[in-house]
This record gives C-alpha cells, structure tokens and sequence, in this order.
C-alpha cells in the first residue's frame, strides 16, 4: 500500500494535522489572547483546515478526471464514487460523533437542540453551527462538496457526450462563481463585531467555503493539461506560494486589518489567497522524493490524519476541562497535561484507524474494488 501513496502529499497532509493539534494545544495555556505567538499558531491550524481542502479536492477532482479517461461517467459510476467516498468518511464521522455526544450527556447533559442535524451534516450549512463538535464543520463542507459539484458533473456527462474534461472545467467554474455570489449576499448583508463572528459566520458555513475544495479540483485540472509547465516551474510557484501566504498575513498585521472594519478582504481576498498559496506548493509536492528519514513518521501522522482530526478537541482536550481549572493551573501543570493531552490523541487516534478505519476501508475496498 505505500508504495501506491504520494509521498509530497502525505507530507502535505501530515503538515496541516500538525498545524490543526498545535493550534488546539495552545487551549491548554491561553483560551481568548491578542498574543502574537498564539494568534500565529492559531491562525496557522485555519490554515491545516484549508491545506486539508485543497488536497481533498486535489485528490477527489482527481478520481473524477480518471473516471473520464476511463470512461466511466455513467450514474453508476457516480453511486459507486459515493460510496467509496462513504465508506472513507462516514464510519469515523458517526464513531467520534456518538462519542462526544455520550460524553456530553454523561457530564452535563447539555446537548444542542440542534443535534439530530449533525447527522446530516446540516449544522452549518448556512448558518453557524453549535458549540457542541466544534471540528465538524469542516467535515459538513467536504461531504456536500462530494455531492454537489460531482452529481452536476455527470449529468454534464450524460448531456454533453464526448465533451467531459470540458464540462469538468466549465462547470467547476460555473459553482464557484455561484459560491461568489452567495458572498455577495454575505457581504451585503452582514455586520460582524469580531473575528470569531466572521470565522462562525462565514468562514465555517458549508454554502460560502464549497469554493475552497473546488479550487483543488482546479488545480489538478490544469496540472493535468499542462504537466511539463508545472514540473519546470515547480521551485518557483513554490517560493510564490510561500510569498503570497507571507504577504497576506503581513499586509493584516502591517494595516490592522480586521473583519469589523475590512469585510471586504475578509469575504472576497483572504481566504481565496490562502488556497491560492496552499495550491502553489502542490507542484513542487508531488515530485518529491520519498525521505528515509522521515517516512515512518510522515506515513504514521497522513494515514492517522482523519482519526487525529476527528478525536483531538471534542473528544480528548475539552475532557481536561471537566477535571481541570486552567485559569489557576501552574505552568508546569498546562505543560503536564499537554504533552498528555498530545500522546492521547496520537495513541487513540492510532487505535481507531487500525482497529476501526482501515478494517472498514479493506471491506470498502473488497466490495467495491
């Protein structure tokens, strides 16, 4: 099975788990801060979320083009990349789900009115969620985005024959500019206080970030149709990428730009951006060269990632809020506890994927070929 797997993009995706745990760990010394350090880090797990986007839609975008080249674009076809897709996410998704919901009844017993929507993945579709599995949002975004844009594709297939990579562009093009127009609407019509209002309200609410995984089936598109352009300009839309990303974090500090006052860069600029930036890195990513070094840990963190995602916060690091008062812990006590917090997560992670996730993927794969 490694050798089957990317080494550049388990690199990636083992890069935005890292980022996403060592923004959630900071909970552990600081809960809401104006320190630099700790807005940087968690700023910088934002970021693993959108890596993460990019590579789905990179890989998904893909499975579809491949489906194309082989000719397998009837509706068929289509229910079974559902299904694939289902069997990959869905398992996991109910797990943690069931999980932090007995966890939740069992202290407090103070579960959401909204409950009965996380079970399908309706509790941020446009509007922001609960409190309550807080990391679910993006789950939401990439199961619509499954749907949505990969249904449209066929019926494009069965409409316009012959003409498939064509309507995978067009029609790629065609919902993006649909998300634009919803954060017209947003933009029009919202008045945010802070960067968490914009961050609840839009940057985690499925119909305005559908954009941020479409981007990836873009870019596997055009690094398809023009392999040899992207191979020979890999090193330097590496350094852009690194540039633009660089550039838009030190244009907010240097202007002070926040959500209340430039709504505008917020809805239409930052984000984009931030896929633009991520999206420059992957081809220099795919061509790399597998580390001898590095590998086991690289191969342990991409193939443990889901897991690591999905159990992290809800399920482990809000638990230590039950038992622990942080705001009169020692400094030595946080640093105690997050080094715990860090071994659970990467130890249960561990057991979910090898005693849950991958049984259920090799049936998937025994079913379903």
């Amino acid at each position: 099975m490694r050798k089957e797997r990317n080494f550049g993009l388990d690199l990636v995706r083992a890069i935005a788990i890292t980022l996403v745990v060592l923004s959630h760990a900071t909970f552990f010394f600081v809960q809401d801060t104006e320190n630099l350090i700790v807005v940087f880090m968690r700023t910088m797990g934002a970021v693993g979320v959108d890596l993460f986007f990019i590579l789905s839609g990179f890989l998904i975008g893909g499975i579809l083009l491949k489906e194309i080249d082989q000719n397998h674009t009837r509706f068929s076809n289509l229910i079974r990349f559902w299904k694939r897709r289902w069997w990959r996410t869905l398992p996991n998704y109910f797990l943690i789900l069931l999980i932090n919901i007995g966890i939740i009844y069992a202290f407090s017993k103070d579960l959401p009115d909204s409950i009965g929507s996380y079970f399908v993945f309706l509790q941020n579709f446009s509007d922001p969620q609960s409190e309550f599995f807080t990391e679910s949002w993006s789950l939401s975004i990439e199961e619509y985005a499954y749907l949505f844009l990969p249904f449209l594709l066929f019926c494009g297939f069965y409409i316009f024959r012959d003409r498939e990579h064509s309507v995978f562009l067009w029609t790629t093009l065609a919902v993006i500019f649909m998300g634009f127009l919803l954060k017209i609407q947003f933009y029009i019509n919202t008045e945010l206080l802070n960067q968490k209002d914009w961050s609840s309200a839009f940057r985690k609410v499925v119909i305005y970030r559908l954009d941020a995984i479409y981007i990836g089936f873009l870019l596997v598109y055009v690094m398809r149709q023009w392999p040899n352009f992207f191979q020979k300009l890999r090193y330097g839309l590496l350094f852009l990428g690194m540039a633009v990303f660089a550039g838009t974090h030190l244009l907010i500090y240097m202007m002070n730009l926040q959500p209340q006052t430039h709504l505008y860069f917020y809805v239409f600029m930052y984000l984009p951006l931030i896929s633009m930036s991520c999206g420059l890195v992957f081809p220099y990513a795919i061509g790399m060269k597998r580390s001898t070094t590095f590998n086991g840990i690289i191969y342990f963190m991409s193939t443990r990632s889901y897991a690591i995602y999905l159990v992290n916060f809800s399920a482990i690091l809000l638990c230590f809020y039950y038992f622990v008062d942080f705001n009169s812990a020692s400094l030595s006590l946080k640093m105690v506890l997050c080094t715990v917090y860090l071994l659970l997560t990467l130890s249960i992670s561990n057991l979910v994927y090898t005693y849950f996730e991958k049984p259920i993927l090799n049936y998937r794969d025994k079913k379903l070929g």
